[in-house]
């Protein structure tokens, strides 16, 4: 029997992802010396999917609601970002000042809905979404 065996090959220059990049074509152009084999797992990081679908929203464009006016006060934060994260969840499973768990349409718990301001490679306040669907994404 061999031994079990994990090996991670992160891919090499691989580009900034800009929106309506052909994730598939950029992985298999950037795959490893060999290439992939037959039981190979590739693990894509969800910003990067996000970026290629053009999941990024502009925060000067939110209109907040009533509800979401009142949740930025009770948690210190933007009315904007608190309109996206009511937009993209079924339920706020909880909160507090500086943070929202929220349940994702997707059916995710995460803080601000997956919501993420870090990186994100725009002029003025911009944010990004998680994937709008990431099964069919992962089919196609």
């Amino acid at each position: 029997m061999t031994p079990a065996r994990l090996e991670i090959t992160a891919l090499e220059d691989f580009p900034l992802v800009a929106p309506g990049d052909d994730l598939a074509r950029l992985i298999l152009e950037h795959a490893p010396g060999d290439g992939f084999k037959d039981g190979d797992i590739i693990v894509i990081a969800q910003k990067v999917v996000s970026k290629a679908e053009d999941r990024y929203r502009e925060l000067a464009t939110v209109s907040p609601s009533t509800d979401a006016e009142e949740l930025a006060v009770k948690t210190d934060k933007d009315p904007r970002l608190v309109e996206l994260i009511l937009q993209e969840s079924t339920e706020i499973a909880r909160h507090r000042p500086g943070v929202i768990i929220a349940v994702h349409r997707l059916g995710y718990v995460l803080a601000n809905a997956g919501i993420d301001a870090s990186n994100v490679d725009r002029e003025g306040e911009h944010v990004l979404l998680l994937p709008e669907d990431p099964d069919k994404t992962c089919a196609d």
